[in-house]
């Protein structure tokens, strides 16, 4: 079986419009910048962290922190990934002790990946609390986790797959839903 595209669900304006969008909630709901950092789930939620952090920034006026999980050690399914896991850095490079953290990924499916980050980040210290923003919130949760700031509700089968293209990572920004066929 392998995965064939059945339909874009957002192009570069479209991702640049709701991460615009998440900015501006992000803002409102925290009531500032004070004390506020992003930190990304390691892979496409870095570039999306780091977006979020840069659009605060232009129109705020203040560069808040960003810092990027690797969340690969603290996953539920490791020992079905591989013998010999390959774990990349976490950089945090500021203080989560008390802390607004909103943390970023790309799609919240299960909530699994989630999970796992809250206990990386709760690891490294104690934030005031954590927020969650997702490009794409695809339905499926297995876990009691919810997005308080989301780009796109998508409804999807489990058949089906949300995939993220990033400029930093793929070399081109959308959004696509992809099946899984014969």
């Amino acid at each position: 079986m392998k995965l064939q595209e059945k339909t874009q669900l957002m192009d570069d304006v479209g991702i640049k419009r709701a991460l615009t969008r998440i900015a501006h909630e992000i803002v409102e709901k925290n009531k500032g910048v004070a004390n506020l950092a992003v930190i990304g789930i390691r892979r496409r939620g870095v570039p999306l962290a780091e977006r979020l952090a840069g659009l605060i920034s232009e129109f705020e006026g203040v560069r808040i922190p960003a810092g990027f999980l690797d969340i690969t050690l603290y996953r539920d399914d490791l020992t079905t990934l591989a013998n010999q896991p390959v774990v990349h850095k976490t950089e945090v490079p500021f203080s989560v002790d008390g802390k607004k953290i909103v943390l970023v990924d790309d799609v919240l499916y299960t909530g699994r990946t989630v999970r796992a980050a809250l206990d990386a980040l709760i690891d490294l210290g104690r934030p005031q609390f954590i927020q969650l923003a997702v490009l794409v919130d695809r339905g499926h949760r297995e876990l009691p986790i919810r997005a308080d700031f989301v780009g796109k509700n998508v409804p999807t089968s489990r058949k089906e797959v949300v995939s993220v293209k990033l400029n930093e990572v793929d070399g081109e920004d959308k959004v696509v839903l992809e099946e899984f066929v014969e």
